[in-house]
């Protein structure tokens, strides 16, 4: 067997290992170590676990550690960023919504500042006269805190009819996570923040990133609705779909829906890794339970 060739230890090696580097290869080493460690760190809520890093480089380390979080596990994972939980299709500690009187509900996932709503209530998704009891009640979910003030507004007006969840991502499973803010499209109500950071309209401005609460789909729909109501979920949340109907195909609360407006992106913005396969076999699961799933898009909402 061949000996391996003596060389150099590289910059980072120079950090991890505790080799003896100095001057600009130990400035280098520690630099671009400590980057990841605390892009690593940081990912999972732990920046107190970072390693120890100079004065004069932590506070520049610190300010870019979001899109240092966003490219790393971008590169690192493969093509897809690091999921922030996993698929929770039920659990024991959900309770079953204890409401008697039916109603139409609509569920609107990534609610923006209300449109999708408001099309709601003018007949866009059908007409309001032929709900269950003649009544109606709204879920509202929006990640982007642009839209916090717009959807308490929709809030104050309609009272206990209309239920908001501001900066929260809809997804398949509970906790917080990194969402990624559409700040160039203007004209289309920043239509393309996204969790994932491999969103083109997140990259395009500059992965800008807010912490967000979860929801859980499936939890939702077991607590807030029955089956005699007619149930309505809108969903339009930039390739996270990718996540929550594989998700939503595993769980028993699935069959509370009558109507899934599914808006679909890109496959490469799942956290899960989820396949056209896989999507495909999770969409046909939910048509047999007799879900409607009709073609959807909309230009803004």
């Amino acid at each position: 067997l061949g000996a391996t060739p003596a060389r150099d230890p590289t910059p980072l090696e120079c950090r991890l290992r505790q080799l003896p580097c100095s001057g600009k290869k130990a400035r280098a080493g520690a630099m671009i170590a400590a980057a990841l460690t605390l892009a690593l760190a940081t990912a999972g809520g732990r920046l107190a676990e970072a390693v120890k890093v100079e004065p004069a480089l932590r506070g520049a380390l610190e300010a870019n550690v979001t899109r240092l979080n966003a490219t790393t596990f971008a590169h690192l994972g493969g093509a897809h960023a690091q999921a922030p939980c996993q698929c929770t299709p039920s659990s024991p500690s959900w309770a079953k919504c204890a409401r008697v009187e039916p109603a139409c509900v609509f569920i609107d996932l990534g609610a923006a500042d209300g449109n999708s709503f408001n099309a709601f209530l003018t007949g866009a998704y059908g007409p309001l006269q032929n709900c269950p009891s003649g009544k109606w009640m709204a879920f509202l979910v929006e990640a982007n805190p642009r839209f916090n003030a717009p959807l308490a507004g929709e809030q104050a007006k309609w009272k206990q009819a209309v239920h908001v969840m501001s900066s929260t991502a809809a997804f398949a499973c509970e906790g917080t996570t990194t969402f990624y803010l559409d700040t160039t499209n203007h004209a289309q109500n920043y239509w393309g923040s996204s969790m994932s950071p491999n969103h083109v309209d997140a990259k395009s401005s500059g992965l800008q990133a807010v912490v967000v609460n979860l929801m859980n789909l499936n939890r939702l729909l077991l607590e807030q609705t029955i089956p005699a109501d007619w149930v309505m979920v809108k969903m339009d949340i930039e390739g996270a779909e990718w996540d929550v109907v594989p998700c939503l195909a595993k769980s028993d609360a699935a069959s509370l829906i009558d109507r899934l407006y599914m808006e679909k992106h890109p496959g490469d913005l799942t956290l899960f890794g989820t396949t056209q396969a896989d999507m495909d076999l999770a969409e046909t699961s939910l048509k047999q339970r007799g879900i409607d799933i009709p073609q959807y898009y909309s230009d803004t909402l």
